[in-house]
This record gives structure tokens, sequence and C-alpha cells, in this order.
């Protein structure tokens, strides 16, 4: 029996390994990458350097995720997504870790580097893997639950960030020392999962038709799909990053328009609001596979828009703490139905690197909205810096997806190696 029978069926031993692994280690890559979010601050003022320098630690990451993507993706097209997944989890881990041990900013910019790399090739790797073993029936469900591992690496984030900082009063380079342990968990879990049948049906398929994974790629409707899911996830990317990278800082700012509060309760705050975005990611993620991918994504793009004002004119930390959740339950609400989505839009041969490198050259496009938000607080101020940046964003997926096409639930043990592309060009918007 394949891994694509009736939804009812529950997962076996080998899916639930895979999802566990995959949630695993897009958690671990939110916790380290939101780690320099919640103390920039912190090591500008170790490092004597400002905040605008310390704010493209995150977009040096953004910009190396296309090349992880790449890399592992095209190697794990080749070879299968075990191995690469096993190496990817290795690197990141190690390169992790040593931020906690960075002498000076220079060491640390080169350490987030490769880290970006590292973080590129778990998402796409994960994602196909995930995405090629669950019954398709209910790929909403488990995308929305997978991509809430995003969320819950940044509720992670803030928990550490509440235990070594307020609590335990230790430096920021304690929560790198922290970041190894599940990242170790999920390597263990990943070591016992089963190569992917899509991938191996797939690989023989092309083998006999003589068939290569650059005569699939460069056919003209998967190459125009790259271009407009690289739109569509720089918008998507803008949405989310606008909503959740400066919003820390804003929170425990004292000028620019923030709203001044303490640490501890700009930590807690985070913790409410990524609640919020893993209940959307589930939810959404679910009713993608009712509704479909585009109508939900659209949803919670358009619900989004009149939760700015909450978001960032509210002057009280109860109405920020609803304002922020709300938010992060629309925007990673639309987020639910991405892996899920991406990888229904992929090519059997190419699903390696094609979904992750869609999402990560959108996210290169996204990479400089924390040092352009910054840059704008200073000028307009945080609320409106983020009203800005967000709004134009939500506008963006909604016409985007809108114009797009969808191939939900689509069978990915397809005959052709192209057939899923060709079929996403048919299905229904």
């Amino acid at each position: 029996m394949t891994t694509e029978s009736a939804p009812t069926r529950r997962l076996n031993s080998d899916q639930r390994n895979a999802f566990a692994a995959s949630w695993l280690g897009w958690m671990m890559d939110a916790f380290d990458y939101f780690i320099i979010v919640l103390v920039y601050a912190d090591i500008a003022a170790e490092f004597h350097v400002s905040l605008e320098q310390i704010a493209f630690l995150t977009t040096i990451t953004l910009i190396m995720r296309p090349v992880g993507a790449y890399l592992f993706g095209l190697w794990a097209d080749r070879v299968g997504r075990r191995i690469p997944l096993i190496v990817d989890v290795c690197f990141y881990s190690i390169v992790g870790f040593l931020c906690a041990f960075a002498p000076n900013f220079t060491v640390l910019f080169i350490l987030r580097l490769l880290y970006g790399i590292g973080m590129g090739g778990e998402w796409g790797l994960g994602a196909a893997l995930t995405m090629e073993k669950v019954p398709r029936e209910r790929r909403g469900f488990f995308s929305g639950v997978l991509q809430a591992g995003y969320s819950a690496g940044y509720l992670l984030a803030s928990l550490a960030f509440l235990l070594v900082h307020s609590a335990l009063g230790l430096n920021w380079r304690w929560l790198f020392v922290l970041s190894i342990l599940p990242a170790l968990i999920s390597l263990i879990i990943r070591a016992r999962v089963k190569e992917s049948e899509v991938w191996e049906n797939t690989r023989d398929r092309m083998q006999k038709k003589n068939t290569s994974i650059k005569a699939v790629f460069f056919n003209g409707k998967v190459l125009r799909r790259f271009i407009y899911l690289v739109l569509l996830m720089a918008a998507f990317n803008w949405m989310s990053h606008g909503t959740q990278d400066i919003y820390p800082t804003f929170l425990k700012a004292t000028d620019h328009g923030g709203a001044g509060l303490d640490a501890a309760v700009a930590g807690w705050i985070a913790v409410v609001y990524n609640l919020g975005a893993i209940v959307g990611c589930i939810i959404l993620g679910s009713l993608s596979d009712r509704w479909g991918r585009k109508a939900t994504i659209i949803l919670g793009a358009v619900l989004t828009l009149p939760l700015i004002p909450i978001f960032a004119f509210s002057h009280t930390a109860g109405l920020l703490c609803l304002g922020s959740a709300l938010i992060q339950f629309t925007t990673q609400g639309a987020w639910g139905a991405i892996p899920a989505h991406l990888n229904e839009m992929s090519p059997n041969a190419i699903r390696g690197f094609y979904p992750g490198v869609t999402y990560q050259l959108g996210n290169v496009i996204a990479a400089f909205n924390l040092p352009i938000q910054q840059y704008l607080a200073t000028r307009i101020g945080y609320p409106w810096a983020m009203t800005i940046t967000v709004a134009g964003a939500a506008v963006a997926v909604i016409l985007l997806t809108a114009f797009g096409k969808q191939a939900k639930a689509i069978d990915f043990h397809s005959e052709e190696p192209d057939a899923v592309a060709a079929a996403g060009e048919a299905a229904p918007a």
C-alpha cells in the first residue's frame, strides 16, 4: 500500500518519523533565526555596532538560504531525500552552536551566513519528504502543522529568552548553546526514516525514459511557474517577516513610537502571539484540504489588513498582545497551506530543490525587510514602518494568489516525471 491511501488511515511509523523529524528540523531553524531577532540589541551593545548593522545578520541568513535550498535540493533529487537531510542537520546544528563563541561581529556575520545555507536546505527537503509520504487528502493538515513548527521555534526562542535572559540573567550566547539539543533529537529521528517512495519511482521512470533534471526544469510551464512562485514567496515572506522581525524591538523601544514595555512583558507577548500563529497554521492549513490552497491563503491575507491598527498602534500591553496574536493567526495561517501548495505545484523529478528554492529566493527579495523597517522607524516611527510593509505585502499576496493556479491533493505517483506540473497548469483556480 502506498502513502497515498485513504485519508482515514493512520500514519505508519515511517511516516510519523519523517513528519516529526521535519517538524523538529524546521522548528530549530526558526529557533536559531529568531534568537537574533530577540537579542540583536544586546549583541549590538557587546560588539559596539549599530542596530542597523546587526539587522544585517538576519539579512545575510535570508540571502544565503536559496544557496542551501539549491545545493542540498539538487543533491536530494539525484541521490534521494534522506542522506542530504541528515548532512544538512549536522551542518546547521554545528554552525548554530558555534555562534555562541563568536569573538566579534565579523565572525558572527560569517557564521550566520553559513547558517543560512543550512537553514535553506532544511525546509525544502523536509517539506518534500513529508508531503511525499503523508496521505494526499490530508496534505493541508500536515502542511499546516509542519509550517507551525516555524512559529513553535519562535515560541521556543521566546521562552528560552525569558529563561536565560530574564530569569537566570545570562547573556545572549547561552541561547545558541541551547540550540544544539533539539537539533540532535531531529537527527536521531531522521536517521530512522526510509527513503521517499515517490523519489524512487520517479528516478526509475526517468532512467528508463532518459529524462534529465535539467530538461524537466527548463520545460516552459515549469520555468514560468518557478518565476511566479518566487514572486508569491517574496510577498509571503515580506508579510511574515514584516509582522515578526522588528516587533520585539518595537515592544521594548522607548523612542520612535515604540511601546516602551519591559523586556519580560515583551517576551511574554511574543509567547502569546506565537501561540496564535501555531493555531492559525493548523486551522487554515486543515481548511485548505476542503476549500483549496488558494482560498485559505487569500482568506488569511485579507483578514490581516483590518488587524494592522491594533497590531501596530495600540498603547497598552493587553491590546498589543491581542493585536499581535490575531495578526499572527492570519498571516501564519495563510502560510499553513504553503508546504502542500509548493510541493503540489512541483514536478516529481525536481521536488528536492524546486519548492525550497522558490521559497528561499522569495526570502532573498524580502531579506532587507528588517533593515528597511528599522530605517523607516527612525524616520516615521515603528507603527507606520510596520503598517506600510505589512499592508503592501498582504495586498500582493492576495493578488498573486488570485491569479495563480493550484493542484490540491494531486497524485504524486504519476507516470510522467513532469506530470505534476502539467496537471497543475490544468487545475482549477
